[in-house]
């Protein structure tokens, strides 16, 4: 099994240490119980025995030998953790030699894992010694610009072990030394932050010579090269771990070295300002104190932001040292004379404005015929401002079609007049903008309708986007300066102002177009007068008396004003004095002609007169309306439902106002008979699931008819409420045919409808249901037969309701349960009295052996 327990750890040894240098051994303990926070003691043994050294928690731990330099604090603990600490001995010495033991008190429950742990330590003498060149220790140097240098420094050492060196040349510019470039003890070389480049470019070099010296090599230096140089060394030792450890380092410094600049670019002037289509003439000036061959490279940048390094501007033309131009059609660069380069930008447009500056770079020939740069400097920025030439004109807008009715056209024009100084590289486009006009003096801000970007290409704003995508707002060019808006059918919304913006745009030398100038015309004002819509209907009766089975005819003559163009959608309407079902407030449609003039009927149910109404246009403004075979059940209030429409956007028709004639009355003068209604049953309260019975009476007055004369339609209605105040719910319907016809049914009672004699009708509601309850009431349609042979229907007859009940049975309703809860019961009881009987009898038996007792008679004591 895997067993836990402390382990008190220190590095691998032998450690290899220099005299005279400070050593840190540390150590550390893991998987330990307790206080987070250890406690170590240190001890120091040469042969055998240990001399305590120092404790992190006794200060009485140290022995008499050790108190004088723990008392100095050239040994010491420093803690690095709660489970870590270093023994510290500055300046150690050969006699330091030895074993050191490191060990922690246990705070485990258990005694597990190891207590302490040894390292050996071995002191070595110092061997390693570092020096400067002795024709240059601790000189100074003064160079150019360009110039190379070479440093020298000496490392050696005659340590017994096997060590390496590290060699480090740093430079100190301000408080800081930086490491340039590194021979490691590993023996590779390694460029410090900042110098990669210039190592790998070879103008920084370390080399190696006799006498064991190391050399910096440094060429085209720059005045960031500028400072003391040191060379640091140290000795490196591989541990017993495998692990490098620097055992010690030492230094010294070789020279100082001090950069002066050798050149400088300015500039004639720092803003310049030129208009448009001119040329831009600057000159870059070239200042050192160079004698001798050099050669200068010069470089023009351009850039937008003074703020823009090198790598982010744009490079206009160069000339390389050997007087070699790139090539650019409008710009060149020139030659003055010795120390001056002019750049010549023609035809300057207004993209060209912004920054300039020049780059030179000075050339030396070196003894193999090559050239070598040793100085580039970077002129400051120059700013140019290029004035574009604005065209002259001003801008006309005016309606050419004004709305006098909402729907109706606009059309406004937007004209450049009095243009001058334009070119062939000018173009114009427009924008529409408009404004609301509101009362008093409140500012509202323009909206944009459509705007045009320089290669003519329609941009929708947003509040004219929908409209122009559906063809309701129309922008065109109509010459070369008219521009035209056209809304095809406006609205009151589209009343305000309404205003144009003529841009002129100019052409570059990349042929792209930039905006110079924007000219916005005077606002026009879209209003017209809104006037409220009238309309007047009047019906009138053709013939004025007509009696049951004529043709009544009426029409209707509609008259309007303030409406544009209007047409008509007629409805034909009638109150009669028995509402029908179908409309609750009282008014039956019955036929209607729409404004494209499509016939439909409404409500008309009477299909043995599908074509017995007919409705048509006579004129613009009247229509007539006809119904053949009148009967009597034709009788009321009948009107025209006028409404004019008015033509809207995309060709569609928009309603404008509605208007209602006068009403022409239907009424029958007959000598007939006069029939009534009754309902009646024997047994308003039944019980649940008994057969209800409703008779249906009809009873005639007047002049007798014979039973075949007369037929009657006999619907049967129940609302579901003592107050009638619900609708009413069709049970079942007999016509005069014989033809009985049910409503939808949510219960299991069933209906029965049927008549019983010439004026009776019967239903029955069989096996009654709670919900069966209610008011039921029948309405009767009479039909009598004319002297002519034709059926009349007369005027539906409704019968006062009567109220039937449903009492629920509760004799029935409990009987059979009752009945079917004693028999459970009498079944589950003698269930229990088997079950507990056969318990008892097999499951529960215990034998019980009793003892024989033995039967004596007790024994006189005489017999005794």
């Amino acid at each position: 099994a895997f067993c836990r327990g402390r382990i008190v750890r220190v590095p691998k040894g032998p450690l290899i240490r220099v005299a005279g240098t400070e050593v840190a051994i540390p150590c550390s303990v893991s998987d330990y119980d307790g206080p987070s926070e250890q406690n170590f003691d240190w001890e120091f043994s040469r042969d055998t025995d240990f001399v305590r050294i120092v404790s992190t928690w006794d200060s009485t731990f140290t022995s008499e030998e050790y108190q004088k330099r723990v008392g100095r604090g050239d040994i010491k603990l420093r803690r690095s953790s709660n489970d870590a600490v270093e023994l510290v001995i500055r300046n150690i010495q050969p006699a330091d030699q030895g074993r050191y033991k490191c060990s922690t008190p246990s705070t485990d429950a258990t005694v597990q894992g190891n207590y302490d742990a040894e390292v050996q330590v071995k002191v070595i003498s110092d061997g390693l010694s570092v020096s400067g060149s002795k024709a240059r220790s601790s000189t100074s140097l003064r160079l150019s610009e360009g110039d190379s240098f070479k440093l020298r420094c000496s490392a050696t050492t005659t340590s017994p072990e096997h060590t390496h060196l590290h060699v480090t040349w740093q430079v100190r510019s301000g408080s800081s030394w930086r490491d340039i470039l590194s021979l490691t003890h590993e023996g590779k070389f390694q460029p410090g932050p900042g110098y990669e480049e210039r190592y790998r470019s070879g103008d920084i070099r370390l080399d190696t010579g006799a006498n064991d010296t190391y050399r910096l090599s440094v060429s085209q230096a720059s005045s960031a090269d500028g400072g003391a140089y040191r060379c640091l060394v140290s000795e490196w030792v591989r541990g017993a771990d495998g692990s490098w450890q620097k055992i010690q380092e030492k230094s010294v410094e070789i020279a100082t070295v001090s950069i002066q600049r050798t050149g400088e670019c300015s500039w004639w002037a720092f803003n310049v300002s030129v208009t448009e289509r001119d040329s831009l003439d600057l000159t870059c000036n070239i200042t050192t104190d160079r004698s001798g061959i050099f050669q200068a490279e010069v470089m023009w940048y351009f850039s937008a932001s003074p703020d823009d390094t090198l790598s982010d501007a744009q490079l206009l033309l160069s000339m390389d040292h050997d007087s070699v131009v790139s090539d650019s059609t409008l710009i060149s660069l020139s030659h003055v004379d010795r120390n001056s380069y002019r750049l010549l930008v023609r035809d300057v447009d207004v993209e060209d404005s912004g920054y300039y500056f020049c780059e030179a770079a000075i050339w030396v020939p070196l003894h193999n015929g090559s050239w070598h740069k040793v100085v580039e400097r970077t002129s400051a920025p120059v700013s140019v401002v290029v004035t574009a030439l604005e065209p002259d004109y001003d801008v006309f807008l005016n309606a050419s079609k004004t709305p006098k009715f909402s729907d109706d056209p606009t059309e406004l024009n937007c004209r450049i007049t009095n243009v001058q100084d334009t070119e062939a590289n000018i173009r114009f486009t427009v924008s529409w903008y408009y404004r609301q006009r509101l009362p008093g003096d409140d500012a509202v801000p323009e909206e944009l309708l459509a705007s045009m970007d320089a290669d003519w290409a329609l941009l929708p704003g947003d509040r004219g986007r929908e409209r122009i995508q559906n063809g309701e707002i129309i922008l065109s060019k109509k010459s070369a300066d008219t521009f035209s808006l056209r809304i095809q059918w406006t609205s009151e919304s589209d009343r305000g102002d309404y205003f144009c913006v003529i841009s002129a745009w100019s052409r570059h030398r990349n042929n792209s177009w930039v905006k110079s100038k924007d000219v916005a015309s005077a606002s026009v004002n879209i209003f017209w007068a809104t006037q409220d819509y009238t309309l007047t209907v009047e019906a009138v009766k053709l013939k004025p008396f007509f009696v049951a089975g004529h043709t009544f005819e009426m029409t209707c003559k509609v008259s309007s004003k303030n409406i544009k163009t209007p047409r008509y959608s007629v409805l034909i309407t009638a109150e009669k004095p028995l509402a029908d079902q179908s409309s609750p407030n009282g008014t039956t449609r019955i036929i209607s002609l729409s404004q494209d003039s499509v016939v439909r009927l409404e409500d008309w149910t009477d299909q043995t007169r599908v074509d017995g109404v007919v409705l048509e246009k006579v004129q613009e403004n009247e229509f007539r309306y006809r119904m053949y075979q009148t009967q009597i059940s034709d009788a009321g209030l009948y009107r025209c439902v006028v409404t004019a429409w008015s033509p809207g956007g995309g060709g569609m028709w928009r309603e404008a106002v509605n208007g209602l004639s006068n009403p022409i009355q239907i009424d029958f003068q007959t000598s007939g008979p006069v029939f009534n209604v009754s309902v009646h049953s024997d047994s308003p309260t039944i019980y649940q699931g008994e057969v209800a019975d409703l008779l249906c009476i009809v009873t005639m007055e007047g002049m007798p008819l014979e039973p075949d004369d007369m037929s009657f339609d006999v619907s049967w209605f129940a609302v579901r409420s003592f107050a009638l105040d619900r609708e009413p719910i069709l049970l079942a319907s007999l016509d005069r045919r014989g033809i009985v016809t049910q409503g939808r049914r949510n219960g299991s009672s069933e209906l029965s409808l049927e008549r019983i004699s010439p004026l009776e009708f019967r239903l029955r509601v069989h096996g009654c249901e709670d919900h069966d309850f209610g008011n039921h009431y029948c309405l009767v349609t009479p039909w009598v037969r004319s002297a002519t042979g034709a059926w009349q229907r007369e005027p539906d007859i409704r019968a006062k309701p009567i109220f039937l009940s449903v009492k629920m049975d509760v004799l029935n309703a409990f009987k059979y349960p009752l009945l079917i809860g004693i028999g459970l019961a009498a079944a589950i009881g003698l269930l229990s009295c088997l079950i507990g009987y056969c318990s008892s009898r097999w499951c529960c038996k215990k034998e019980v052996q009793e003892t024989r007792r033995e039967r004596r008679r007790l024994m006189s004591m005489e017999m005794d």
